[in-house]
């Protein structure tokens, strides 16, 4: 079974924030960091090259296919911000109708700028999203 290639690294988070090149962006990242640290309580791990993640969890899947993922986290994108939701967006439909301008994928929130949606209800969804995954998987960090 093929290995999962977004794992945690060494990189510098404070590094890979500060290359970004638009200011905008980077003061986005920078409040994101911030809220996520916040919420989740956790350190902020580079996972991969591109990724800022939060805590660890362990999943299973009937497939047999298992591995280890991030609680919560964010990477900055050419075309957007990425926020990962890894509980997927079905249980927070009210919330997000309050949010603002977004896109999603399966557990990708996608926004140009944050000034673009509702930062409370964004931290709101973001904390639903870390106590659904606590409740279904193990927590290994």
């Amino acid at each position: 079974m093929a290995e999962n290639k977004t794992v945690p690294t060494n990189l510098s988070v404070d590094a890979y924030i500060e290359a970004i090149e638009h200011p905008q962006r980077k003061e986005d990242c920078k409040t994101i960091l911030k809220l996520m640290t916040e919420i989740s309580g956790r350190e902020p791990v580079m996972w991969g090259s591109s990724i800022v993640g939060f805590g660890k969890y362990h999943y299973k899947y009937e497939s047999g296919r298992e591995g280890d993922m991030l609680i919560t986290g964010f990477s900055n994108r050419k075309q957007a911000i990425t926020l990962y939701i890894m509980d997927g967006f079905k249980r927070h439909a009210e919330l997000l109708e309050k949010i603002g301008k977004f896109k999603t994928g399966k557990s990708c929130f996608y926004i140009k700028k944050l000034s673009d949606i509702d930062i409370d209800v964004l931290s709101t969804v973001i904390s639903e999203s870390l106590k659904a995954v606590e409740e279904k998987y193990t927590i290994l960090e």
